[in-house]
């Protein structure tokens, strides 16, 4: 089936025109926890890594003008690997988990970094607003619907 404006065939639309299988879902929540927990680990080696290798090269020198480097690392970590093909983390990917867009389509660079930012952004301003998924039939927190994605099961 085709749609009538375009050359292209319709794609068919994984939220929110159809409704999601309950396996889709199930568990979101906790395995997010610890998809985080274990991503947190591993962008805070990578930083500590790049901030010691950087600091041995220019002899120290650098250690005295570099910025903390956790935010940069998080936000090119976040983009580059929910935009791959495995459309996770992995930390994500360890938990069986993947990130799409609310069309089913995957995940641009520019809109998992968004979204990465705007979660640390809700994580150290104000924690309590990530509750918000204990409400939402989805499960999705207030940065997903921002960034307009949605974590899934891998199917």
């Amino acid at each position: 089936m085709s749609n009538a404006n375009s050359w292209e065939p319709a794609r068919p639309a994984v939220y929110p025109l159809a409704p999601l299988p309950a396996s889709a879902l199930a568990g979101v929540r906790r395995r997010r926890i610890f998809a985080l927990l274990l991503d947190l680990i591993l962008v805070s080696i990578l930083s500590f890594a790049i901030f010691f290798g950087l600091g041995l090269l220019t002899l120290g020198i650098a250690w005295l003008f570099l910025p903390p480097l956790f935010p940069f690392v998080a936000f090119f970590y976040n983009g580059l690997t929910i935009s791959s093909s495995s459309m996770a983390t992995p930390g994500m990917k360890a938990m069986d988990l993947e990130m799409r867009l609310t069309d089913g389509s995957r995940v641009p660079f520019l809109y998992a970094s968004v979204h990465a930012v705007l979660f640390y952004l809700s994580l150290y301003l104000f924690a309590p607003v990530l509750l918000f998924s204990l409400f939402a039939s989805d499960k999705r927190c207030l940065h997903d619907i921002l960034a307009g994605v949605i974590v899934l099961r891998r199917a």
